[in-house]
């Protein structure tokens, strides 16, 4: 069972997911207020034909990539034309924020989500989460789900409907086409520029997105904090009201009893220890991720394969925990230590798949290439957690 800590770190909001022995997830608020899931009314700059794409102007200055293999554009106003040119007014959803010397990416496809399921424009279909495997409860929901679909919109069934009450599902779904409605409405009269549609805050879309079985408590020594979460759960999450407490000893803060700026500053740095004395090398890069395995202080006494394939196991339940911790994305590339057998290299892409499997951001264990070099992607939504607290990484 999980805790979801909200603390103030230096004068900055952090969430941390903590299972009782360790952290799996860490998140802080950034300087600047995130645009991710914002949706604006953006103006077309300019489109270049040979890369299929355009540059939008959400206001003020603030440039945006869009590219126009998203589908159907939604324009603002009166406008109906298959392509846009430089000038119109076009209805766009930030889908990732700027990442180092990248704009955000936009995109036409408005989604609204919610705890239990993703409201998707433009797509008229129902999709689950691929951890709902029962497939009777797939059923269910799709049965419950169809009478409320239309044509301009489809439905992402999440993780935590599988075990929700079906009147709040439905309650919720059509709180979200209230919200898609309320929205398209306004685009035709607002101009260029105007944000038509803010994503929850920090701490709400924190709790939001965990998994509602897993949580034994959310905890915040925070006032203010606990104010907040209290009126979002009265309004969306009653049934979770209980498990929400406000950390009230004046000698010792929840960021102490935790260790919560350690447990930062390790996130931060390159060298991760494992039990078995074996090290982890994590090494972001402009264009991916490199994690090199390394025997380390290790020295158990079976033979040397045995020894090797017991660091890999180990190192690749860490490397799992590290992409989730860390938030890292894109293209991962694992360097672990060489295997001689068929039989062990399957065994640790098993391990590695099942651990990547439970990241509630969808993580993908490619394949092992001639060089042994495992592949994974993970996809990119948020800023990795060294961007987001704008420190350098300890050496």
């Amino acid at each position: 069972m999980n805790k979801l800590l909200f603390a103030r770190i230096h004068g900055r909001l952090t969430a941390a997911l903590w299972d009782g022995t360790r952290f799996l997830q860490l998140d802080a608020e950034e300087e600047e207020p995130s645009i991710l899931g914002n949706i604006y009314i953006a103006k077309v700059k300019n489109v270049v034909k040979n890369i299929n794409s355009a540059f939008v102007d959400l206001g003020g200055g603030r440039m945006a990539y869009y590219s126009l293999q998203d589908g159907p554009c939604h324009f603002a106003g009166d406008t109906r034309r298959s392509v846009p040119q430089a000038g119109d007014d076009l209805v766009v959803q930030v889908v990732r924020e700027a990442v180092k010397t990248k704009d955000p990416v936009v995109s036409g496809k408005l989604s609204f989500t919610g705890r239990f399921c993703v409201l998707t424009a433009g797509r008229n279909q129902i999709g689950f989460s691929a951890k709902i495997r029962d497939a009777g409860r797939r059923r269910q929901l799709q049965a419950l789900l169809e009478p409320e679909m239309e044509e301009d919109f489809g439905v992402i069934v999440r993780t935590n409907a599988q075990d929700a009450p079906e009147e709040r599902i439905l309650e919720e779904l059509r709180f979200l086409k209230e919200q898609y409605r309320q929205v398209l409405a306004a685009s035709r009269f607002r101009v260029s520029g105007s944000l038509l549609y803010e994503a929850e805050p920090f701490c709400r879309a924190r709790l939001r997105d965990v998994y509602g079985q897993d949580l034994e408590a959310i905890v915040t020594d925070q006032p203010d904090i606990y104010e907040d979460l209290r009126e979002y759960l009265s309004r969306h999450q009653p049934e979770a009201l209980p498990l929400l407490r406000l950390y009230q000893d004046p000698l010792v803060s929840l960021d102490k009893v935790y260790q919560l700026e350690k447990a930062l500053d390790e996130a931060l740095s390159p060298r991760v220890w494992l039990k078995s004395g074996g090290y982890l090398v994590i090494e972001p890069t402009e264009a991916l991720t490199v994690i090199d395995v390394n025997t380390g202080k290790y020295a158990g006494k079976k033979n040397q394969q045995e020894t090797i394939k017991k660091i890999n196991l180990e190192a690749a339940r860490e490397t799992a925990r590290q992409l989730r911790l860390r938030n890292l994305s894109g293209i991962i590339l694992v360097d672990f230590i060489d295997m001689e057998t068929a039989k062990d290299q399957e065994e640790l892409l098993s391990v590695l798949s099942a651990c990547c499997f439970q990241d509630p951001i969808k993580t993908t264990v490619v394949d092992m290439t001639r060089l042994n070099l495992v592949e994974l992607t993970r996809k990119k939504v948020r800023k990795p957690l060294y961007e987001q607290i704008g420190r350098r990484r300890q050496k």
